[in-house]
């Protein structure tokens, strides 16, 4: 192959890479919609609005009846449901999370304008978003950043250090320094989420230490074409459908649960969690990003041991002396 038609191939690649980006980041953002929202109803006509709920989209909400306010509190301080429509005593009462969701808790509003007739509906924020960020862009502002970093990362790491060990120790440096300095950033000097630093601090970290061991691990392992599997498997699924501005069940689905099982949806969920729900619902993350991580430091030694395999040499065997 000539190089003109090199480059030209190049660019045909480049092209098709585009036209991927466009539909992973723009197809998500119009086709945002509830496709089984966990809520809650309760109170004595909660039969009646759940009914109306499922006349209206039968497959937009997964419906749970509590026996009241109290109980619908605590599911949603459990991460279990993103609020509840209370009925009882005049209109029927929203609860929200604007923490778990801000798209989630502006759609629950509209729903109770629309059932009440009423078009301001009482609506109470049970687990409100950090006031410094209401509108959560903030937070979905965090996760690119976050993803972009650990690419460079594992890139430079895999280009530039060409001992095996020594990349691991870089993965170390890189997830213990950008844990804490991201951290000092979004959470200390931005407020935008609250919580423990240090908790705080080791998510973040480790979302961006998984990152950068996908990448460092699959390219030890495969070689060069590595680093283009985990960029494009990070940034093509893993972050436009993290659900970082929306929510898992806002997304077409299966994408939406596809997002989540990698690191940068992981790493949202992870940090809604910690920050506002007292760690409920933080086991499934953080088992997913101990996994990438994990299975990249595998990929890394996988790659060691082929190595020094391949680096020893073969020593052909002495001439064996037969006596006259």
């Amino acid at each position: 192959m000539t190089i003109t038609r090199r480059a030209v191939a190049l660019g045909l690649a480049a092209t098709a890479i585009q036209a991927l980006m466009l539909i992973a980041f723009a197809w998500p953002a119009v086709n945002v919609g509830p496709r089984d929202l966990p809520i809650a109803v309760a109170g004595p006509a909660s039969a009646q609005i759940a009914e109306q709920l499922r006349q209206r989209d039968p497959e937009a909400f997964a419906i749970t009846t509590v026996a009241g306010v109290e109980q619908a509190r605590n599911a949603m301080a459990d991460n279990e449901i993103y609020g509840a429509i209370v009925t009882g005593n005049g209109a029927p009462q929203v609860l929200v999370a604007s923490a778990a969701s801000p798209a989630v808790a502006q759609q629950l509003t509209a729903v109770a304008q629309q059932l009440s007739g009423i078009p301001a509906a009482p609506v109470q924020d049970v687990i409100a978003i950090d006031p410094d960020d209401q509108r959560g862009a903030g937070f979905g502002s965090m996760v690119l950043p976050l993803v972009m970093s650990g690419l460079a990362a594992g890139v430079l790491l895999t280009l530039l250090i060409p001992a095996l060990g020594a990349r691991f120790a870089g993965l170390a440096a890189f997830g213990i320094a950008g844990g804490l300095l991201s951290t000092l950033i979004f959470h200390t000097w931005l407020s935008i989420l609250p919580g423990s630093y240090l908790e705080l601090a080791a998510i973040a970290g480790l979302a961006s230490f998984s990152v950068a061991a996908v990448i460092v691990g699959l390219a030890a392992a495969v070689g060069r074409p590595g680093i283009g599997i985990g960029a494009l498997t990070m940034l093509l699924i893993g972050n436009p459908f993290s659900a970082a501005t929306s929510a898992p069940e806002l997304l077409p689905q299966p994408w939406g649960a596809i997002g989540q099982v990698l690191p940068p949806g992981a790493a949202a969920s992870l940090l809604r969690s910690v920050a506002y729900f007292d760690g409920a619902g933080a086991i499934t993350p953080l088992l997913v990003l101990l996994a990438w991580a994990a299975g990249g430091v595998a990929l890394l030694g996988l790659g060691a041991v082929r190595s020094r395999q391949t680096s020893t040499p073969v020593t052909a065997p002495e001439p064996v002396t037969v006596p006259a």
